[in-house]
């Protein structure tokens, strides 16, 4: 009996071993297996967004009168009449292009004028002539044929500053017309005047601006660099440039 006893109590204690490590064995095949914590990122603040620069206009609007005669940007308009009226340059000389009635002009309008002619031979191979330069104010008188939108009133016209110049082209098409501006020799003082500091004074849509209908030939001596401000600015007459009332009509 005591032998027997003995087994029975080994056979227990083995069961009991064998059950516990079943248990176990269950109970961590049940719980979830420990994850590896995943590392959280430090959020970033958004980069601050920068205003582009703002654009200074470092143009100097005050270098030359826009009342002077003597001025290269004195402003005559409609509104805007010579001082005296009956004013006439003091430095006008010969302009030695060609023309079709004698040219004069003031001495820095000329050299430049004279200039431009040469680069549109030479870049272009491109020949324009002067039909008209400097006129004063008795000469005015003559041409003024009462139609304001065509011709200016004697003391109220630019050429009479000495300034300005109508161009065509050497062979007479189109002249003092506006399918000027359509041909080679148009087309390309539009695009090249600046560099010689003209400006074309009344653009096509311009009319209730400057006063005058479409002048493609009427070009007007500011200085190199006025023009080329103008040019980049995308503003095609003074008085816009420099703020001052249209002048679709006189007073």
């Amino acid at each position: 009996m005591t032998v027997a006893i003995v087994l029975i109590l080994a056979l227990l204690a083995v069961a009991v071993v064998v059950v516990g490590a079943v248990l176990g064995a269950n109970a961590n095949a049940g719980a979830p297996a420990s994850a590896t914590p995943t590392p959280t990122e430090t959020p970033r603040p958004a980069p601050a967004e920068v205003a582009p620069p703002a654009t200074v206009d470092t143009f100097d609007r005050t270098a030359y009168s826009l009342d002077d005669p003597m001025s290269i940007w004195v402003v005559v308009n409609k509104l805007r009449p010579m001082n005296p009226q009956d004013f006439e340059p003091g430095d006008l000389v010969f302009v030695d292009v060609e023309q079709t009635n004698e040219a004069y002009m003031r001495q820095e309008a000329s050299d430049a004028i004279i200039a431009m002619f040469d680069a549109a031979a030479n870049e272009a191979d491109l020949f324009l002539a002067s039909n008209s330069a400097f006129r004063s104010y008795e000469s005015q008188e003559n041409i003024y044929d009462g139609d304001d939108t065509l011709t200016a009133r004697p003391g109220f016209s630019e050429h009479q500053t000495g300034l300005t110049m109508d161009i065509g082209a050497s062979s007479g098409e189109c002249s003092i017309e506006a399918c000027f501006g359509e041909l080679p020799e148009g087309i390309w003082l539009r695009d090249n005047a600046y560099r010689f500091g003209f400006i074309l004074r009344y653009p096509a849509d311009k009319t209730a601006v400057t006063g005058y209908e479409y002048e493609p030939w009427h070009f007007r001596y500011v200085g190199v660099p006025l023009a080329t401000e103008m040019r980049e600015r995308g503003i095609t007459t003074l008085e816009e440039f420099f703020g001052l009332p249209a002048a679709p009509s006189y007073e």
